[in-house]
């Protein structure tokens, strides 16, 4: 995949990958839960389940080192273990205690079964829940499991090792799971149109590089077309296939992701922040951002504002009362 401008796109949607917890399990045993974020993930890292969920047929057979990217799902169900007698129920908990009692008898290995999800902005759902089918499944055989295998053994080193900044640790692991993830499932799986598949195309990287470089230059359709080292219809065709939208339209789009970002981060002027962008005016700029994402620059600006300080106040006021918000397990 296109390695730049992945992270490039990664960084402005803000995209977070974050491990919340899981369980060990001998014999045999079942867990269920909710699920209450649009994208979920569940990890296989050992032993072997069967998952089922909403909106889907047979059950995926999930193998060691397997993860399944659960997209607008609202429930999922495992089964797993062998053995004799009525399966173990397990509440799907949010840390991982279960997974030191695994640790300690390597002679009888458990099954251990990792969950997660993707922390997303509306640009991020956008770009994620248009590539992902109902329930991905992304396999320990694919050309990067290596690397995805090797994310899953750094988190399991972290949660069963009881060391010095673990929980910073598997934050850190958490999103590069998720890179990895993405990668295994773009090499074993045909991608819909939309960003992601873009970015996996090396036959249109340089208009996208170009684009990417200079996202306020007022590109032409033949000069994106003539990096491509093909005809302008032929480029616009390739384009909308890969894309499902015609290149300018996605520079439109790209740069309004630009100055989403600008106005959650800094406090540039308006009208600068057109210019930079490619717009001839301030109310040019502001009549597009609107149309795009609903709401004027300023407006934006302001709503996000507020939004983080209620947030800096909340955790302010858990932390003087020494009250810890609860996460909900299933997320």
């Amino acid at each position: 995949m296109t390695g730049d401008l992945l992270s490039e796109v990664f960084d402005v949607v803000e995209i977070r990958g974050l491990v919340s917890g899981g369980f060990t399990a001998r014999g045999p045993w079942v867990a269920r839960s909710a699920v209450n974020k649009p994208v979920k993930f569940i990890a296989m890292a050992r032993g072997r389940a069967g998952l089922a969920a909403d909106g889907i047929g047979a059950p995926l057979d999930l193998r060691p080192g397997d993860i399944a990217i659960l997209n607008g799902r609202t429930w999922f169900e495992l089964r797993g273990g062998t053995g004799e007698g009525p399966p173990r129920e397990i509440e799907m908990p949010v840390g991982y205690s279960s997974f030191h009692e695994a640790a300690a008898d390597p002679a009888d290995p458990a099954d251990i079964v990792l969950g997660g999800h993707v922390e997303l902005n509306p640009a991020g759902e956008a770009l994620l829940l248009e590539a992902l089918p109902a329930v991905g499944h992304v396999r320990a055989s694919a050309a990067a499991a290596p690397r995805l295998c090797n994310s899953l053994d750094r988190i399991l080193d972290e949660v069963t090792g009881n060391l010095m900044g673990s929980a910073f640790a598997i934050r850190q692991h958490g999103q590069l799971l998720l890179l990895d993830m993405l990668r295994a499932y773009a090499d074993q799986a045909v991608l819909p149109p939309g960003r992601l598949r873009l970015l996996a195309d090396e036959g249109l990287r340089p208009a996208l590089d170009l684009m990417h470089a200079e996202p306020g230059r007022p590109w032409r359709l033949a000069e994106l077309a003539r990096a491509a080292s093909m005809s302008r219809t032929t480029f616009a065709a390739r384009f909308r296939l890969v894309a499902g939208i015609p290149p300018l339209t996605y520079l439109s789009r790209w740069r309004m992701l630009l100055a989403q970002r600008a106005l959650r981060e800094g406090d540039a002027p308006i009208a600068s922040l057109a210019s930079i962008l490619g717009y001839a005016s301030e109310s040019a700029f502001s009549t597009a951002f609107k149309r795009e994402v609903g709401e004027a620059p300023r407006r934006y600006r302001y709503r996000y504002g507020q939004e983080m300080r209620n947030e800096s106040e909340a955790r302010t006021g858990d932390q003087m009362s020494g009250h810890r918000p609860v996460r909900q397990p299933g997320g």
